[in-house]
């Protein structure tokens, strides 16, 4: 199975009810639904079906103390389906867990997006130095 590659960045805004416009390029690697869930850094992930297949298997065969703390990514997690303006809605809970009030930022790292606050994803972006960025790629040969 080929890996799914989610690249780019992408400005959008939630509206009074909690939707945001989800980019195009994005949904159309994503397929008709994909699931949402809280990630790290206080930002969302967003996983296409078979991302969040893999996922789900992965955390399964977690044990003990482990497992336990997983399932609240699990728990934490919807399935969204765009509306015919490419909508999705973004529920009260996982907003608030990614700070999430107006302006965001998507962007597609590898096998999921993430969506972030614009304003924090600023901060985080101009955190990373060419010397960071140089060490972290350094074992890859690319």
């Amino acid at each position: 199975m080929a890996v799914m590659s989610l690249i780019g960045t992408y400005q959008h805004t939630i509206d009074a009810k909690g939707r945001m416009a989800f980019p195009t390029k994005l949904r159309e690697r994503l397929g008709v639904s994909f699931y949402v869930t809280i990630g790290l850094d206080s930002c969302l992930y967003v996983y296409s079906n078979d991302g969040w297949d893999d996922v789900t298997a992965k955390i399964t065969m977690l044990t003990g103390e482990e497992r336990t703390t997983a399932n609240f990514f699990l728990s934490n997690a919807c399935q969204v389906e765009p509306d015919s303006q490419g909508r999705v809605l973004l529920p009260a809970n996982l907003r608030k867990h990614a700070a999430l009030n107006r302006d965001v930022t998507v962007v597609g790292v590898g096998n999921r997006a993430e969506i972030w606050d614009s304003e924090r994803y600023g901060e985080f972006s101009q955190s990373i130095t060419g010397e960071k960025l140089s060490k972290a790629l350094s074992g890859l040969a690319l």
